[in-house]
């Protein structure tokens, strides 16, 4: 099903209509879908080198608003939202994900979650959703969204733009393995900004 799926994806994305494709695979990957967009992004950018700005706001925005819609099926519709959860296999980490938001570390270790949810190949929807089931703040949610999502499809579409077919085999490749690195050091540099600022208060 996933193998199909892919080859869909890559198929839209050369469709004459493939922008609006892009918006509502964006928007739908954030939820539920298992395709991420970025499948659509490098061959879009790869094809058209001068609208790599434009996808790059198209992903950016409908994953967010995809995000958006995510959160309130974790926090109105909870038994479509637990059913996604369990999907993936992560139903039963939500008592503790409660549990742990309760303390100020709980919090901010949960902000470095959803930023590496948003940036790295761990699934987005998963944690759009659970941030509806505990209620965590939407405002906050919303601007880490849009830092953590934007940071990555600029860093695609640029990529792709930059170096075309060779970042698509790099990113066959070791895609995965270098986005999670980068998001984990990014966490950390966040981690240690924040203990810095808090030593000096």
């Amino acid at each position: 099903m996933f193998h199909t799926l892919y080859k869909k994806c890559l198929e839209l994305a050369a469709h004459k209509n493939s922008k609006n494709y892009l918006a509502i695979v964006s928007f739908i990957e954030s939820s539920f879908f298992p395709i991420p967009p970025d499948v659509m992004v490098i061959p879009m950018v790869i094809a058209k080198k001068r609208d790599f700005i434009k996808i790059f706001f198209i992903a950016t925005i409908f994953s967010v608003l995809g995000g958006v819609f995510g959160y309130f099926l974790g926090a109105f519709f909870i038994d479509i939202g637990m059913q996604i959860m369990n999907f993936y296999g992560y139903e039963s980490s939500l008592t503790e994900i409660k549990n742990n938001l309760i303390n100020s570390e709980g919090f901010y270790a949960w902000l470095g979650i959803l930023f590496l949810a948003g940036f790295t190949p761990l699934p987005y929807k998963v944690f759009t959703i659970a941030s509806g089931l505990i209620n965590f703040n939407i405002l906050i949610f919303i601007f880490i969204s849009l830092i953590s999502r934007g940071l990555r499809f600029f860093v695609i579409s640029y990529l792709s733009f930059k170096f075309g077919d060779s970042f698509t085999n790099f990113m066959d490749k070791h895609g995965s393995k270098w986005f999670t690195i980068i998001g984990i050091l990014i966490v950390i540099i966040g981690i240690i900004i924040y203990l810095t600022l808090k030593s000096y208060a």
